[in-house]
């Protein structure tokens, strides 16, 4: 018996304790419970190149043994981790059309990590419907799903729910040891880069501190405490649990979704799935059901800046584009800071290079008030520009709704097929009184007629057909959607990453989920709201 399980024994006897003085009674028998683990980010060809590397035993071990099985799954557009997640909880068709856009009608943009968006999202287009894991515990989430207890949820990220005081101190010892094991794993990681460095400055320095700031963060802290909660919620018979590992996304985004760095994160979260299994089969009366899946995949990209020298998408898009296209009238008022700046507009213009066109660039990147920049970096005139990975929207701000195509010709003739052919944009998405339109290299293609366009000749056609047709049919998408794949330099994210998702390529659109051989799942999933209907029916037996 390991250390964790001393703990999680004597958190058990915690809990009995506590019903024992009638603050909750033991969970009901008869039903079955739920436990489902995420693996953020992670593509079924990459699982399947883990596991054929010994990656991951445990779950290797366990579909070998024949008790488990892996069912494939299409995650539909975007693939990112909030639309599959309202999907997949809630059983609705998202209105998400990436981790961050704008809302015409809002008149303000919806960014994931931002404090209140997340609750407001889910409290819109969840619609009162039961979520899948009402009355349990969430973990590292977008959204609540109904839960009772969430952490690290960025619905409620501020303030993390629970059931009280009594039962939060019932926790101490669980959180004690995350506490304890934290702080010895940290210093274990601290001393093992110290010692490489000393052995290899060179090497070492070329890792840099961001890869460790990220190990230690999430796989040591983060999983630690996730897979210790998460087993003490086990033991107490929580009636749904769903915990989101996070170490091989990050890690992917930073480095690449088959980086070195990202595939040592899968045996990690494979140590956290076993505990997560040990404690399951010590609780049999508890009748848990084990579920692993992904919520999307990642591509392989480089990042925009590194193509256009520091520059960014926005600001390119506006310059080299969508003005001289004159898609929108220029406010030729002075925008407030330009002062700040004034003899350096050689520099703003990339006309130089150095160290000095470097802090420039990273002035306008991460400070742009600064340089008077905070709106106009990604809004001018009657426009606005949100770049969210490997996709970007533009807004026509003029009027609440959607544009079609016919009106945006209207407006800027020839702006599509410009776009389209726009040096790191692989192809571009619109609307139109027909339904949805690619345009790609200069042609448009209509997708509600079958034409494939980019995407012809893949396997998957009829899936990704579908899934353009559901990205622009949502309120919120752009009246352009751009994206960065297929390009002639590669795939290409707009934001700073190395790994991307939200877009149309098989990495990106294709994962698994895994589970018992006992419980019955369609044969191929090609959408996260058929998984509701399933995970539903724990609740409503109960």
């Amino acid at each position: 018996m390991s250390l964790d399980d001393i703990f999680l024994f004597l958190q058990n006897g915690i809990d009995r304790f506590i019903r024992w003085l009638r603050i909750g009674a033991p969970p009901p028998r008869g039903r079955r419970h739920l436990l489902i683990v995420q693996i953020d980010g992670l593509a079924r060809s990459v699982l399947e190149q883990g596991l054929a590397e010994r990656r991951m035993p445990f779950l290797r071990r366990l579909l070998a043994r024949g008790a488990y099985r892996l069912t494939p799954m299409s995650v539909g557009l975007p693939s990112s981790t909030p639309a599959f997640q309202m999907a997949a909880m809630y059983g609705v068709r998202p209105d998400i059309p990436g981790f961050h856009y704008h809302d015409k009608r809002r008149r303000s943009d919806v960014y994931f990590p931002r404090a209140g968006d997340a609750a407001f999202v889910e409290r819109e287009q969840a619609g009162g419907r039961l979520g899948i894991v009402h009355g349990g515990s969430t973990y590292g989430c977008v959204f609540t799903g109904g839960a009772t207890n969430n952490l690290f949820s960025f619905a409620v990220f501020r303030r993390p729910t629970g059931r009280g005081l009594i039962t939060a101190l019932s926790a101490f010892v669980v959180l004690w040891w995350v506490a304890v094991k934290g702080v010895v794993l940290t210093a274990i990681e601290l001393t093992r880069a110290l010692l490489r460095f000393i052995a290899d400055p060179v090497a070492e320095s070329a890792r840099g501190w961001k890869f460790l700031a990220i190990k230690i963060g999430i796989s040591v802290w983060l999983r630690q405490l996730f897979t210790l909660a998460a087993s003490r919620d086990l033991y107490a018979g929580a009636p749904a649990i769903y915990v989101n590992y996070l170490d091989y996304d990050v890690l992917a985004h930073a480095y690449g979704p088959r980086h070195p760095r990202a595939m040592r994160a899968l045996r990690r979260i494979d140590r956290s799935l076993r505990q997560l299994w040990t404690v399951m089969r010590r609780v049999p009366e508890h009748d848990y059901d084990l579920y692993v899946l992904s919520d999307h995949g990642q591509a392989a990209c480089i990042p925009y800046v590194t193509l256009a020298k520091g520059a960014g998408f926005e600001r390119r898009l506006f310059e080299d584009v969508l003005e001289p296209a004159g898609a929108h009238e220029v406010d030729p008022a002075q925008p407030q800071g330009r002062r700040l700046v004034r003899g350096i507009k050689a520099y703003r213009s990339n006309r130089e290079t150095g160290i000095w066109q470097r802090f420039v660039n990273y002035l306008e990147h991460d400070f742009p008030w600064v340089l008077g920049e905070l709106k106009e970096a990604r809004e001018r005139g009657a426009l606005r520009v949100v770049s969210a990975g490997p996709n970007a929207f533009i807004y026509f701000l003029d009027v609440d709704a959607p544009l079609t195509l016919e009106e945006i010709d209207k407006r800027a003739p020839g702006l599509a097929e410009e776009l389209s052919r726009t040096r790191g944009v692989g192809f571009a998405l619109a609307r139109s009184a027909a339904g949805p339109v690619c345009i790609w290299r200069g042609k448009r293609y209509r997708v509600a007629d079958g034409e494939a366009g980019p995407f012809a000749g893949r396997e998957d056609l009829d899936v990704v057909l579908a899934g353009v047709a559901d990205l622009m049919g949502m309120r919120c998408a752009g009246d352009f959607v751009l994206y960065g794949l297929g390009t002639p330099e590669g795939n290409v994210s707009y934001v700073a990453e190395h790994g991307a998702h939200a877009g149309t390529s098989p990495e990106e659109l294709h994962t698994f989920i895994v589970h018992s051989v006992k419980v019955t799942m369609p044969s191929a999933i090609t959408h996260p709201i058929e998984l509701y209907p399933h995970f539903v029916a724990y609740q409503e037996v109960a």
